[in-house]
């Protein structure tokens, strides 16, 4: 795929801890309960943890750094700023970021954070609404708290984008927040068109049941309802339907133009496993399964030596990523079929005639 000296750019999910409790997000159950395969093991990334995973010679070879990830948001993790500081210590050119729901820390942490980061870098906001909105799909978040803390870093500084996703809650609300943002600073605001209404089999669906941490219903999250506000991979769908039989059957016979590898790009779990992406790392714990091992994923782990075969905090970055997962996974985009070994999730998230990750920000 590429080598070792050939990254430049690291996505690294420095925790599993999160303050919100979205339910579109693999975390929680539908918004409810913590997923039950790391309810227990809430990893995280440490200083000491990523100066052991992450060289100085390596740093100074990166263009990008940024801290996303499936499970956590960086602001809950408890050394984010040192992790951003090392970083900026050894590549002062490279560009440094991080998405993020902005509902935690305090003003001054904000402050200190673009001071961080400077120039070359940004924060993304994702805040999907205003004072009566954003907290239906954020569940948890405080609109006071993520307007204090939004003005605070752009205040001392920092560039921000806003990424804002549209549902029918809050669509109504789309035009003033982009007046707001650019009130505010914002130097980019998205209207992001969100692919969160296509399951994980490849289903359309109308709506999404959200919960509280009880198992008690909240808001039925719906698609918009102007139709340019709607991912137009969802009408897509029904093209490649007509033409290939089925979703599965596509998938069957995509192909697959890989996004990371035109980036030269890593993505490090808090848990300091390697794997290309966030998509492949996504599939490892799936809170519906009772049995996460039933992914193909755990197949190219397993054949790397296991999950602790492919932790750089144990190995060094280096040496795992010469371990063969990579190598592993690009090799079965030849196979014949997701049932002959082609890994599924690429197919899904870069198979080049289906793509509703790059559709969202049309």
């Amino acid at each position: 795929m590429y080598k070792y000296n050939d990254i430049r750019v690291v996505h690294l999910e420095i925790t599993q801890k999160c303050n919100a409790s979205c339910p579109m997000c693999d975390r929680n159950e539908n918004g409810g309960v913590v997923n039950q395969h790391i309810r227990n093991n809430l990893a995280e990334l440490s200083l000491e943890d990523c100066k052991t995973i992450f060289e100085p010679d390596f740093i100074r070879q990166l263009n990008t750094m940024y801290m996303c990830g499936n499970l956590g948001d960086p602001i809950s993790a408890l050394d984010t700023l040192e992790v951003f500081r090392y970083f900026r210590e050894h590549n002062p050119n490279m560009w440094l970021s991080m998405n993020t729901n902005a509902g935690a820390r305090s003003a001054d942490w904000w402050r200190e954070l673009a001071s961080v980061i400077g120039r070359k870098g940004a924060v993304i906001f994702s805040v999907d609404g205003l004072e009566k909105t954003n907290h239906l799909y954020r569940q948890g978040v405080h609109w006071d708290i993520v307007e204090r803390n939004m003005k605070a870093f752009i205040d001392a500084g920092g560039r921000a984008r806003w990424d804002y996703i549209r549902f029918e809650h809050s669509e109504v609300d789309v035009d003033r927040a982009e007046a707001l943002a650019k009130e505010w600073g914002v130097e980019k605001f998205i209207r992001k068109k969100t692919g969160r209404f296509i399951t994980t089999d490849s289903k359309a669906k109308d709506t999404h049941q959200a919960q509280n941490r009880k198992g008690q219903e909240t808001t039925t999250l719906t698609k918009p309802k102007k139709a340019e506000h709607q991912n137009l991979a969802l009408l897509k769908q029904k093209e490649i339907e007509k033409t290939y039989g089925s979703m599965r059957d596509y998938y069957d016979k995509a192909h697959i133009k890989c996004k990371v590898a035109e980036e030269k790009n890593i993505y490090i779990t808090a848990e300091g496993v390697v794997m290309p992406c966030c998509w492949t790392a996504g599939r490892m714990y799936k809170w519906w399964h009772s049995d996460p091992k039933v992914e193909q994923i755990w197949d190219h782990i397993e054949l790397a030596g296991g999950k602790t075969a492919i932790d750089a905090r144990t190995h060094g970055l280096e040496s795992v990523f010469s371990s063969g997962i990579l190598s592993t996974i690009q090799n079965s985009w030849d196979k014949s079929s997701i049932a002959d070994g082609k890994l599924g999730v690429c197919a899904m998230k870069c198979g080049t005639e289906f793509d509703p990750f790059a559709e969202q920000f049309k």
